[in-house]
């Protein structure tokens, strides 16, 4: 799998660094460790932040300046990893869909980095590249309907749209008889800790989700 970036996204923001994480994986529709560590977490991080300030966090701050320069709002369209902080902190707990995505969606909240978690077996093509959505391109969000990617960061392949920071489509998205993980995890504040981020989420692919023949790749 080739990733790649655009030329359009490259002048919007150059200092975007992706991680792609590509393995074998064996998904669950729920890991009670999983969850336990989930929970022993969400209880840190409501000590730590409110609503208020993790707009301020590194991470999440870069990422809706780099809404803002695509052309989107982040505060209508938020970003996942956001949306997610702003759950939790909001009192409420984390959706419950399966093993991959909730340990994707724990090493956002980690991070602050919205990750994209795809089913490599659906992809077409063998080739990603991040650009910025036109007028007009149709999209589906896992569980929004037809979303308005217009002035989004999205990935494509050889179809069309598959992630955004707001949320992945249909077509790609993981599900239960998922082997093959592509997840990517798209730093708008530059390489600073993205590393240490990526090692969290391999570690938890490996302690959940039985993860082997793991690859990371640097892209930018």
């Amino acid at each position: 799998m080739t990733l790649e970036v655009s030329p359009e996204l490259k002048a919007a923001w150059p200092s975007f660094q992706g991680a792609a994480v590509l393995a074998e994986v064996t998904n669950s529709a729920y890991s009670e460790p999983l969850w336990k560590r989930i929970q022993e977490f969400t209880e840190l991080y409501r000590q730590r932040y409110t609503v208020d300030s993790i707009k301020d966090m590194p991470a999440i701050q870069a990422t809706r300046q780099a809404y803002k320069k695509c052309g989107k709002d982040p505060s209508r369209y938020r970003p996942s990893s956001e949306a997610l902080c702003r759950r939790i902190l909001r009192g409420l707990p984390l959706y419950q869909i399966d093993t991959l995505v909730d340990l994707i969606n724990l090493a956002s909240i980690y991070s602050g980095h919205s990750i994209g978690g795809f089913d490599l077996d659906k992809i077409v093509g063998d080739r990603l590249v991040l650009g910025i959505g036109k007028a007009g391109e149709p999209y589906e969000g896992i569980g929004r309907g037809e979303l308005n990617i217009e002035g989004m960061p999205v990935y494509r392949d050889a179809v069309g749209g598959v992630g955004t920071p707001t949320s992945d489509n249909e077509r790609t998205k993981l599900t239960g008889d998922t082997t093959h993980l592509l997840a990517i995890m798209n730093s708008y504040r530059g390489k600073e800790g993205l590393e240490a981020d990526v090692r969290y989420m391999v570690d938890l692919l490996k302690e959940f989700a039985a993860a082997r023949q793991v690859e990371v790749v640097y892209f930018n």
